[in-house]
């Protein structure tokens, strides 16, 4: 006999249902979230069962990582892909778990990446650095607030980020006004030291893979970037195509048309938004810093304005890296960012990477 186990998984519990083979209820039960608890209403059952989903939600890594340690077939269910009959008037946590095992005995489970569990830990590391500096450039904005709200002046960031006491004092003679500079400098200094620290572990724990490399010669792409770009795809192979992958960045408009005619959006938050960050900030270092890219910012600007200009370039960032990763060549401007360029056939990729530099590193 061949059971399915779903699992609908929430903060501190989750429901866990089986069926067999013709969709008969074999058992269900409401389980606090304890792995222990869990594996042993399992057991019972642990030879029959083909597989478990677990639906893919903000807590899931303790309960995939705790059932593959113990042999189960595991199945991440991509809940943004899963679509319930829609004339269903009742929906439970009951229902939800049965779905998803009759979506797996079917064999129609639309199904996440489940990212390694050694790798996770540096990934995570990264995105709380990209937390840390969004807080960051909250307070060089405030600073750059008060400014020009209260004294007239434009200060590009990168000065603001030199600002010391005698700097400030020197800027601000009203009290209140210095006092509330002084606190987003002390928060803004302070957030820069521990993004360097994160910075400093993760560089001397891992380095970029073989086929990532290249991902260092895309403009507005170092060392970190690279990494948080290699972190987050995992593996290439998971995209079937370049489109897939701009997606999954979310460099592609979400709508939805009927006769030329649109009939709202779809989701426009599914996706990566730390990939879809990387690329962004790329957009704008190499906007800075390559002649080529500020050239097609100022012509996409004309036409459209300055967020679609930025997002036009992330999004053939993001297309580029895409081959990049995928046969390991790197970055050529003229096929990227040339006049009229730079779509399917010409996403600014060239001959591959003369040296290929290692990958995990042990701890120092």
């Amino acid at each position: 006999m061949r059971l399915y186990a779903g699992i609908d998984l929430h903060a501190t519990n989750h429901y866990l249902g089986i069926i067999d083979e013709q969709n008969k209820v074999y058992f269900k039960y409401k389980i606090p979230n304890d792995l222990r608890k869990t594996l042993s209403y399992l057991e019972p059952f642990r030879k029959e069962i083909e597989g478990v989903v677990v639906e893919s939600t903000f807590n899931w890594y303790w309960l995939v990582d705790g059932l593959m340690d113990q042999g189960y077939r595991v199945h991440l269910a991509n809940p943004a892909a899963i679509r319930q009959y829609e004339g269903l008037k009742h929906s439970d946590d009951e229902r939800e778990a049965l779905w998803l095992a009759n979506l797996l005995r079917l064999g129609i489970l639309p199904e996440g990446y489940i990212y390694p569990k050694e790798e996770r830990p540096l990934r995570d590391l990264l995105r709380k650095r990209l937390q840390l500096v969004r807080h960051r450039t909250s307070h060089i904005l405030s600073i750059q607030n008060i400014m020009s709200r209260s004294l007239g002046l434009k200060m590009r960031a990168q000065e603001v980020k030199k600002l010391d006491d005698d700097g400030l004092r020197g800027l601000f003679k009203e009290e209140h006004l210095y006092l509330a500079a002084h606190t987003s400098v002390g928060v803004m200094k302070y957030l820069g030291e521990k993004i360097k620290r994160i910075e400093g572990v993760v560089k001397n724990r891992v380095k970029l893979q073989k086929e990532f490399e290249g991902l260092l010669s895309l403009p507005g792409v170092g060392e970190i970037l690279g990494l948080t770009i290699m972190l987050e795809v995992g593996d290439i192979g998971r995209f079937p195509e370049v489109g897939n992958y701009a997606s999954y960045c979310r460099c592609v408009r979400s709508t939805r048309l009927s006769n030329g005619k649109s009939k709202g959006e779809g989701n426009r938050k599914n996706g990566n938004k730390y990939l879809a960050w990387a690329y962004v900030e790329a957009a704008n270092y190499a906007l800075r810093f390559y002649p080529e890219v500020s050239r097609y910012y100022h012509r996409k600007a004309a036409e459209t304005n300055s967020i679609v200009a930025i997002k036009a370039i992330s999004h053939k960032l993001a297309r580029a890296s895409y081959y990049i990763m995928r046969d390991q060549v790197v970055y050529d401007s003229r096929k990227l960012f040339a006049e009229g360029g730079g779509r399917e056939t010409g996403c600014g990729v060239g001959s591959k990477p003369q040296s290929l530099i290692g990958q995990l590193l042990p701890p120092s």
